[in-house]
């Protein structure tokens, strides 16, 4: 048997997990003939037919499903020896990847990022905006390189809980107020009840497949039967629309200094009072580079959180 390609059962996995070579081929960054290739070149070595073909989907066979399981595990041996090497660098240099959300990167992160560039040049940090927390400790498969590229060194996320496998720390608490458009014609233009603008005020919602957030699930209970008059997807567009003066909507109270134009109408909404967290895998904790961003950006977000808003 000719000696098999570690990278091709990367491919393998990705087929496995997807269940079709185009979803595979977009989680790798890469073509789906690649992801063919890759494949028909692994089921040669094996001299086995991994996968079942149909119009559902690749489903593996007993084969395959023996060969994902092993895969699987040396996927996370790896990503372990990565990580622990990564654990024990005490220089103040190289690249650091941060994940957040968009209205994060806009509002909370610009002075700090760029205090943090001017104190340590040697450190050079890339933001991913993600409006989901990636999984630290994974890796995905790059077809330009010999070896996976991790995904992010720290994330900085808004959320009510988060994976039990991952170390940081809360650094406050963003709250969330229903906002209108200074002199906008129709629009309350001081505090009202919230009962108040949810029955007579018209509405800029998040798009209504969308559960996944805290503040998905407070609009569809909520705005079930209000005047909706438009849906976005994230806080910024919702603070686009705003500022035409077509509706309300809600949007987190850190936004507000860098919005003028528009006004709170509403008392903080205790349902949407979120933690902010600053997360990394435990491995990386140790890490020089990491663990002074942490230290560093963190406490500068934590003193933003906690300044009263505009």
């Amino acid at each position: 048997m000719a000696e098999l390609d570690w990278s091709d059962l990367r491919y393998a996995l990705a087929v496995g997990s997807t269940g079709g070579l185009a979803t595979a081929a977009r989680q790798l960054g890469v073509n789906h003939t690649t992801v063919l290739r890759r494949l028909d070149a692994l089921e040669a070595r094996l001299g086995a037919r991994l996968f079942e073909r149909s119009r559902g989907g690749y489903l593996p066979t007993e084969a395959g499903a023996l060969v994902l399981e092993r895969a699987r595990r040396m996927a996370d041996q790896a990503d372990e020896i990565e990580r622990r090497v990564a654990g024990r660098d005490r220089e103040l240099t190289g690249a650091l990847r941060v994940t957040t959300a968009f209205v994060v990167m806009e509002h909370l992160l610009p002075a700090p990022l760029a205090d943090f560039a001017l104190a340590y040049p040697g450190i050079e940090v890339e933001v991913v905006e993600n409006a989901f927390l990636l999984d630290l400790s994974r890796r995905h498969a790059d077809e330009s390189a010999s070896w996976a590229r991790r995904e992010a060194d720290v994330a900085l996320r808004l959320s009510p809980q988060v994976a039990d496998h991952l170390v940081g720390r809360p650094l406050g608490t963003t709250h969330c107020r229903v906002y209108a458009r200074r002199g906008a014609p129709g629009l309350p233009q001081a505090v009202q009840p919230l009962a108040a603008l949810l029955r007579d005020a018209p509405w800029v919602a998040f798009e209504r497949d969308s559960q996944a957030r805290v503040y998905d699930q407070w609009m569809r209970k909520h705005l079930a039967n209000a005047q909706v008059r438009l849906r976005v997807d994230i806080f910024n567009a919702v603070a686009a629309m705003l500022h035409t003066g077509v509706a309300v909507g809600i949007l987190p109270t850190f936004m507000a200094a860098n919005l003028p134009d528009l006004l709170p109408v509403s008392d903080e909404i205790p349902e949407l009072s979120v933690p902010v967290w600053m997360l990394t895998h435990p491995d990386l904790r140790q890490t020089a580079r990491v663990r002074v961003f942490m230290q560093h950006v963190g406490d500068a977000v934590a003193a933003r959180l906690a300044a009263p808003a505009a």
